[in-house]
């Protein structure tokens, strides 16, 4: 098996520009937890934001009564000042079990899928192994 077969094609991507306060607005009404950064300049990969690394970027009393100046500041961040570069990458001719390997020695839960040209053509996640094991290796009655 191969990633093209369980891989999510033309997922959200957001530019190396792209404020915190749109990343927010994008997590905050979709139901994925990845979004992969694509360098506009040659439309490459060029990261990957969690909901957990905006969560670690934005101050805790955003949208709280204890918000300052100081607290919404934090969502006028750029998605390059928080995003994480180094992420090894598949294609979509890679074996699963290549990027599942490579998902758990890097201990990280996506992996961006990208041509030959490093464009961005899909994302396979720790969520899309588990449905395929689910829909075709689960005991039948």
């Amino acid at each position: 098996m191969i990633v093209a077969d369980i891989m999510t094609a033309n997922p959200v991507t957001i530019s190396m520009d792209t404020e915190l306060l749109l990343v927010k607005e994008i997590f905050d009404h979709v139901y994925f937890h990845h979004l992969l950064v694509e360098d506009e300049s040659d439309k490459t990969f060029a990261g990957v934001i969690s909901d957990r690394d905006l969560l670690s970027a934005l101050s805790p009393y955003v949208y709280t009564g204890s918000e300052t100046l100081r607290d919404k500041e934090t969502l006028k961040k750029r998605a390059h000042q928080i995003m994480s570069r180094q992420i090894d990458t598949v294609t979509p001719t890679t074996d699963c079990n290549i990027a599942v390997q490579k998902m758990l020695d890097a201990d990280i839960s996506c992996l961006p899928v990208v041509g030959d040209d490093k464009a961005i053509l899909g994302i396979v996640t720790w969520k899309d192994f588990l449905r395929y094991y689910l829909k075709n290796y689960q005991a039948k009655p």
